[in-house]
């Protein structure tokens, strides 16, 4: 399950969630948004049940985006124990699994 989140929101839940990958997003993005199905599919297997899946908007949500460097959209980061592990920009499916493994 993916979960919206906004800045008031990202500190507390990447304190408290162990293991954590952000998507960051903008509405104008195209690409962000033929990512958001896949996105969900991601979240949704039972091999990353213990894993809190995030979605950003980037243009709204500045200190969320500082943290983890977002360059370009859409921009995905793995967050272990309140600290970045990796974050990069890419729009396939098995860089974006390729990353969240790196959290397991």
């Amino acid at each position: 399950m993916v979960t919206k989140v906004t800045d008031s929101e990202f500190q507390n839940l990447i304190q408290s969630n162990n293991k954590v990958v952000v998507k960051y997003y903008a509405n104008w993005c195209g690409t962000c948004r033929l990512f958001a199905p896949k996105f969900t599919k991601i979240s949704n297997k039972e091999e990353y049940a213990d894993i809190m899946f995030l979605d950003i908007n980037a243009e709204e949500n500045p200190d969320a985006r500082q943290f983890a460097g977002v360059s370009n959209l859409p921009f995905f980061a793995v967050i272990k124990d309140g600290k970045l592990v990796n974050a990069d920009t890419t729009s396939k499916e098995e860089s974006v699994e390729n990353m969240v493994k790196q959290i397991l």
